[in-house]
């Protein structure tokens, strides 16, 4: 038996920490002199601890852990699942990482170039054009933020089926209208539309006319700076909004397998003020 101190030292876990993790139940002293109250674990524990220690390094929450050491399934298919979505978590931080880094090093070489962080903005291009009224084939509803890439594939999904089921003609990519006036946390107005030659019971007449159009090559995550950028374009010309902006996806963003791939048209419906 080893006493809790020199548990401790060979797992390189404080004893605060053990005293933390036996009343949470993760792992419990072996035995505990009832006279005094000394706690002593096992040697076989010591591999619980690495094993609990080695999860942790992967960003494992302790109740996770706890629910993978309790389990009832055979432990190895349980982490097996366990490990291969936490792969795919740690996969998809790390390719944030790069991203941030590879725009942190562009800005550090704006500022050494004398140029602003912002004068990425300077490269996007914004174009008055006029768009023909077009037939939607479309679902509208509220959607969360966190649910948009789930209600897109839904929604598209369905959209897709019923123009086949129908033998309808598709004229466009998929577009999705935003007609919220502001950011909400409880959901935004969110109509997921495929404009069509026909016009069936489930279309709409959208006639957008006059707008602002930029094409984005890449992340969805600049689409803030196309906004921005267009929003300025629109201040400094005399034009204000006219109609819900939207977004038509000229590549299907399932389809791609890097984000450099992906082709957005962004359009701003607007009208000169008066």
């Amino acid at each position: 038996m080893l006493s809790i101190g020199e548990f401790s030292n060979i797992c390189k876990v404080s004893t605060k920490t053990l005293r933390y993790y036996a009343e949470i139940g993760l792992i419990l002293p072996a035995e505990i002199n009832p006279e005094n109250g000394y706690r002593y674990y096992s040697v076989e524990q010591l591999e619980t601890m690495l094993f609990i220690n080695r999860l942790k390094s992967y960003k494992f929450s302790l109740e996770e852990i706890k629910t993978i050491l309790k389990s009832e399934e055979l432990l190895d298919e349980k982490l097996y699942l366990a490990l291969s979505k936490k792969k795919k978590e740690i996969e998809k931080q790390v390719q944030e990482s790069k991203k941030s880094l590879n725009q942190l090093n562009d800005d550090i070489l704006n500022l050494k170039q004398g140029k602003s962080i912002m004068s990425y903005l300077e490269s996007i291009d914004v174009q008055l054009v006029e768009v023909p009224k077009m037939y939607l084939l479309y679902y509208r509803k509220m959607v969360h933020e966190q649910e948009f890439a789930e209600e897109y594939g839904n929604n598209f999904t369905k959209l897709f089926k019923k123009i086949q089921d129908e033998r309808l003609t598709i004229l466009a990519p998929p577009m999705v209208l935003f007609h919220s006036a502001e950011f909400s946390p409880f959901g935004l107005d969110t109509e997921f539309a495929i404009p069509i030659k026909e016009y069936v019971t489930g279309t709409r007449d959208f006639h957008p006319g006059l707008c602002l159009k930029t094409v984005l090559h890449g992340s969805y995550s600049n689409l803030s700076s196309i906004y921005t950028k267009q929003r300025e374009w629109a201040e400094r010309e005399g034009y204000e909004s006219n109609n819900a902006l939207y977004e038509v996806y000229v590549t299907d963003p399932s389809q791609v397998q890097k984000e450099s791939e992906l082709i957005t048209e962004i359009y701003y419906p607007v009208k000169k003020k008066v």
